[in-house]
């Protein structure tokens, strides 16, 4: 079964860290183009950051460039993403997301994939 599983959200103050894991199973990350995307209420659902799988080149939004890193784990077959100086505009639900499909023309920047296989979310809230 195609999975992905979020997990690592959380209540926290302004200008503290989180890290959010996204495991995959039954089809192994480093083969496709990854990432995260947020939805906050009141807004459409935004790309925060992304893998590319050809040369594992990573992009983020202009919004948290310089406070969040993307990782991934092959051994682990997890990806991560380390939220640092939260502020509390980044409060929403996080979904990592994965390529499997190839929907999107070659060499489409992972920003700006169509991505067709979804974790279930995590909960982000950045609040004093």
């Amino acid at each position: 079964q195609l999975q992905l599983v979020e997990s690592g959200g959380g209540l926290v103050q302004p200008g503290g860290s989180l890290r959010l894991s996204c495991a995959a199973s039954g089809f192994t990350l480093d083969s496709y183009d990854i990432g995260w995307f947020r939805l906050a209420p009141g807004k459409e659902r935004e790309p925060v950051s992304c893998i590319n799988a050809i040369g594992g080149t990573t992009d983020y939004a202009d919004s948290v460039k310089g406070r969040f890193t993307i990782s991934r784990d092959n051994a682990k077959n997890t990806m991560y993403l380390d939220l640092n100086s939260l502020k509390p505009e980044d409060t929403a639900v996080y979904y990592c997301a994965a390529d499997l499909y190839g929907s999107s023309p070659f060499g489409t920047p992972c920003m700006r994939v169509t991505y067709g296989t979804w974790g279930q979310g995590t909960q982000v809230t950045v609040s004093s």
